[in-house]
Parts: structure tokens; C-alpha cells; sequence
């Protein structure tokens, strides 16, 4: 069991994890704006956005770039960094790190390190658009983006067809329509939705109905804005063959995955989450690295 020392007892510098506005500024919280203002560095997701931010409210702490391009060149830096006693705070484009955004690497390396991890609360466009869905609120499954290709999309949305939670989703609006329509088609027509589009901004809308409806709507009327997709947990859910799967040899459901018209790495990834495992660990056991 690991567990970290208090912060006036480490000699290492700490990783602020804090939220940003989703949208309106005015849902910066006072500690996450002492944050910014108090330490050493500034990890962002993208510098050039995170600078308008940093100007709103007056701040002028250094930023370093970290996104999911340079993950594996940062990691290392900035854990030497905190090592070296430097106060890093690690904020994404919007909403939570490591929640569809960059994150979860570098809080991985500074917990194997020992390092004192510290999250802020702050704005979560899921959790802001599950509670005024209307839909069932607890317990919730959040999904976060699907793949972009059909057929993974299929194959994914058919592993989560007999869940009995309120799942959510996040999509663009360039492929909101499709993914609509591959919805429709795996947990049919008549299943509940709410689509949450540009929340806590000036056009803030939701939209409600069943699947059919709304993609319907949606085929005549242009997206515009990001959007959370909840779909309503399926209240008579089917026996299938998911359960019979999981008690395959790993590498077997890999393989059936593959023969759904997967690739490996996505076939990979969808077994890890089925099997609650990370994806590189199932990775190497598939290659027998």
C-alpha cells in the first residue's frame, strides 16, 4: 500500500490537477484561479487558449505544453521537475484533466513516483448535463467519445446495449449525425435521449426525445457546438452472449472482436474495457511481448 506524505513533510513539488470553464468564465472557481497564480508551471493541454484564460483573470505563471502528442517527451520532464520541488498545475482546454483530455499519464507517473497528487473540483460538461437531463441520475456509466469508424462504433454501442444505467457521451458535430444514427440502430428507435449542446454558453439547448425523433431532427438540421449525448439505460435488458464471452481467454475475445471487423488495437481496447484491464497490458499479453 502507497501512501503519500503530507504536503509540509515532502521535499517534492506537488501536481495540481484544475478544471476549467466549460464555457462561462464565470464558473472558474476562486481556488483554481490562487492556484494558477501560486505555482511554478503551467502544464496545458494547448498554451495558445489556455493564455486567453490566463489573461482574463490577470495570471502570469509560465506555461509548458502537454497534450496527447507529447505525452511520452513531457512525462519525464515534468516529473524531474517535481522531483526538483517545482509546483506544476495541469489544466486541459475545458472541463476536468484527464476526462477525455490529456491527464491520466502524468498523474499515473507522479503517484508511481510518490509525488503528492491534488484535484480541484470544478465544471464536468457530463456530470453538468446529466443532472438537468431528466433522465435517471445515479448510477450513471460515462463512456466519453466512441470511435470514429461505423463499425467500431456498432461494436461498441452492441457491448453497452443491455446496460441499465444513463450512459453518456461526448461528441463533435461533425459526427454527431452518425453516431446518432448508429445508436438508433444498435439500442433502437424508441430509447430515450437528451443531447446537451454548448452548455453554460449563451445558446445553452437541450434536446429530448427518443433516438428515431431526435435523429430524425437531426438529418434535416445542422449540428452546431459540442455536445453531450445521455441515453437512457435500458430498462428490459436482453440475455446475450457478452457475459459467455468474457469467461474466454482473453486473446479469444480479442480474436472474436477482430472477426466483427475491428482492427487489433481497437479490438484491444474494447476487451480491456469490457475486462476492466488496461489496454497496454492486454496489448502485450495479445503480441506475447
Amino acid at each position: 500500500m502507497q501512501q503519500v506524505s503530507s504536503f509540509n513533510e515532502t521535499a517534492t513539488g506537488r501536481l495540481y490537477l484544475v478544471p476549467t470553464p466549460i464555457g462561462n468564465l464565470d464558473d472558474m472557481t476562486f481556488r483554481a484561479i490562487k492556484t494558477l497564480q501560486e505555482v511554478d508551471l503551467i502544464a496545458a493541454e494547448d498554451t495558445r487558449h489556455t493564455q486567453q484564460l490566463l489573461n482574463h483573470f490577470e495570471i502570469t505563471t509560465r506555461q509548458i505544453s502537454f497534450h496527447e502528442h507529447n505525452t511520452e517527451q513531457r512525462i519525464p520532464e515534468l516529473i524531474a521537475k517535481l522531483k526538483d520541488g517545482t509546483s506544476i498545475a495541469q489544466c486541459s482546454d475545458a472541463g476536468m484533466p484527464s476526462i477525455s483530455d490529456p491527464g491520466k499519464e502524468l498523474v499515473e507517473a507522479a503517484v508511481k513516483e510518490g509525488i503528492p497528487v491534488v484535484p480541484l473540483p470544478g465544471a464536468n460538461a457530463g456530470l453538468t448535463a446529466l443532472i438537468a437531463s431528466g433522465l435517471v441520475p445515479q448510477p450513471f456509466y460515462f463512456y466519453g467519445f466512441l470511435e470514429r469508424k461505423h463499425q467500431q462504433q456498432l461494436t461498441a454501442l452492441a457491448a453497452l446495449k443491455n446496460r441499465q444505467e444513463t450512459m453518456i457521451f461526448y461528441e463533435a458535430p461533425h459526427r454527431l449525425k452518425k453516431t446518432l444514427a448508429a445508436m438508433a440502430e444498435v439500442f433502437g428507435d424508441q430509447r430515450q435521449v437528451v443531447l446537451a449542446r454548448e452548455l453554460t454558453k449563451r445558446y445553452e439547448e437541450f434536446t429530448r426525445g427518443s433516438l428515431g425523433e431526435v435523429a430524425a431532427w437531426f438529418a434535416e438540421h445542422q449540428p452546431r457546438g459540442e455536445f453531450v449525448v445521455l441515453v437512457a439505460g435500458n430498462d428490459h435488458p436482453e440475455a446475450d452472449d457478452q457475459d459467455e464471452s468474457l469467461s474466454l481467454p482473453l486473446t479469444e475475445q480479442v480474436d472474436q472482436a477482430i472477426l466483427t471487423g475491428l482492427s487489433t488495437n481497437a479490438a484491444i481496447k474494447l476487451v480491456a474495457k469490457r475486462n476492466n484491464m488496461k489496454r497496454q497490458e492486454l496489448y502485450k499479453q495479445y503480441h506475447q511481448l
